[in-house]
């Protein structure tokens, strides 16, 4: 009996191994996505797969279901932004799936086995997929926090990558700078050897204008002395001129002394007229007149008011947290149902009894509540929240606590 039992337990274990490495080889190991864009609000097989991708390396947890909702979208902006995507937009374009590709698996037989046969299942990697199928509470929680840790440790290798590319990108910079620096130098160089030789050809100039002028002054100091001989000879004519216009003024003297007499009858002093002119003048004078439209917005401002006197020292996701707490006041029946009634309800929060409330927001703040609006809710459905270093209330420390979001816990 004892030797039967050894064997079938070396049956079943050879059975099992079999079984198990068969199901290994024959599962596909990847998947491809079409070409088409995927955006929220899609449905079908390409939703399933991004969905599944996100959930094998621990960015999305809700079911895989082939309905592209807010939470999807939350996890494909998570993943692009923390794998360094051009564009954070939570359109799952090429680069995104490549990336996926890239740093997940899709086990499509086994997902869709499941979704047909309308089991609970995960997709988390690194926990075999027997487990997955149909699995309790505590190993979706435990395949979670397995998910997670492979988050982590994908997240650092890939900044260790992008820091290794950043260095090397540091470097080519360097080495560009320096090549920069080489061929201004060079050109400086050529420069000061351009200008050199203009300055050669300046002086070259100015010696050829200097003897230009030398000869131009020569030349001018000629002319002076032809000119100067020219007015002597001219002096002289007119010397002759002059002696000889004598001689006749000599002769005409006699002349005129016997025609003098009549000459002077006739010679009369005569005063020259000048006729009256008007200087009147008439001036006009001209002169020149010139004829002669869901939340309403005092709603979204109230919210980044608040959120900006709560939470503006708390991380952003810390502040969309806080405008969802709100918004989830507001959907409650155990709250007011207005956003006005939820934040000045007596003693709910302490930025309106200190009056912080009343704080101009930053764009943070004002950001921070329309992505709550829009469905990002990182509280999962919280109402209460409270600052364990602060706070004396021994009922708040009562409430079942969600999660915890930067100095601040989340409650039911």
């Amino acid at each position: 009996m004892k030797n039967m039992r050894i064997m079938m337990m070396v049956v079943v274990m050879t059975f099992t191994t079999i079984t198990y490495q068969f199901i290994l080889h024959h599962t596909p190991a990847a998947h491809a996505f079409s070409g088409q864009i995927i955006q929220r609000g899609a449905t079908g097989s390409d939703v399933i797969e991004l969905q599944a991708r996100l959930q094998y390396n621990g960015y999305y947890h809700g079911p895989i279901d082939g309905v592209y909702g807010w939470s999807t979208y939350w996890a494909v902006k998570n993943f692009q932004d923390m794998f360094g995507l051009e564009e954070v937009d939570g359109l799952v374009g090429q680069k995104t799936k490549d990336m996926l590709a890239t740093s997940t698996k899709f086990y499509s037989d086994f997902v869709y086995e499941q979704i047909n046969k309308g089991r609970r299942f995960t997709h988390y990697g690194g926990v075999p997929l027997d487990i997955q199928s149909a699995p309790t509470d505590q190993e979706i929680k435990r395949a979670r926090q397995i998910a997670e840790q492979r988050k982590i440790e994908s997240e650092k290798q890939y900044k260790a990558q992008a820091n290794n590319q950043q260095a090397k990108q540091q470097e080519q910079q360097r080495q560009q700078q320096a090549q920069q620096k080489q061929q201004q130098e060079q050109q400086q160089q050529q420069a000061q050897q351009k200008q050199q030789q203009e300055q050669q050809q300046q002086q070259a100039q100015q010696k050829q204008q200097q003897e230009q002028q030398q000869q131009q002054t020569q030349q001018k100091q000629q002319q002076e002395q032809q000119q100067q001989q020219a007015q002597q000879k001219q002096q002289q004519e007119q010397q002759q001129q002059q002696n000889q216009q004598a001689k006749q003024q000599e002769q005409q003297q006699q002349q005129s002394q016997q025609n003098q007499q009549q000459n002077n009858k006739n010679e009369q002093a005569k005063q020259p007229s000048q006729p009256n002119k008007d200087t009147n003048q008439q001036q006009n004078d001209s002169t020149a007149v010139n004829m002669p439209g869901g939340f309403s917005q005092n709603d979204i401002q109230l919210m980044a008011n608040a959120v900006y006197g709560e939470a503006r020292g708390e991380p952003y996701i810390g502040q969309v947290a806080v405008a969802a707490v709100i918004l989830n006041r507001v959907n409650s029946p155990t709250f007011p149902n207005t956003v006005s009634g939820v934040i000045f309800e007596p003693l709910a929060f302490t930025a309106v009894a200190d009056g912080q409330i009343w704080l101009t927001p930053n764009e943070n703040a004002k950001k921070a509540v329309l992505d709550a609006i829009n469905g990002f809710d990182p509280t999962e459905n919280a109402t209460y929240y409270f600052n364990p270093n602060t706070a004396t209330s021994s009922w708040i420390w009562g409430r079942p606590q969600i999660k915890r979001i930067g100095k601040h816990i989340f409650c039911k």
